[in-house]
């Protein structure tokens, strides 16, 4: 595969820290859910994941319609992310 883009981003403090990207155009506050024992005041880690999968899925969504000649302009994504223990002492998600 030809890479085209990598996305690059840093976070500092973990779920209650910053997050940012390199060309400095993603400033994010992070913060663990209420549910998980955090403040819930900031984005957390879960919701990025589904924000980026929902774009993603829509782009080829629209890639798809528009070569079948389709209008889905109007088409919208909602994903939804769950973490909770694995069962071997960390986290997945599901």
């Amino acid at each position: 595969m030809k890479v085209l883009y990598t996305a690059e981003a840093t976070v500092h403090g973990g779920r209650e820290g910053e997050a940012r990207s390199s060309d400095g155009n993603l400033v994010v506050r992070l913060s663990a859910p209420k549910e998980m024992g955090g403040s819930g005041e900031g984005t957390n880690p879960e919701q990025l994941f589904a924000v980026g999968y929902a774009a993603c899925f829509q782009s080829a969504l629209m890639r798809v319609a528009q070569r079948e000649h389709v209008d889905a302009s109007q088409s919208t994504i909602t994903s939804k992310v769950g973490i909770g223990p694995n069962g071997q002492g960390g986290f997945g998600l599901e």
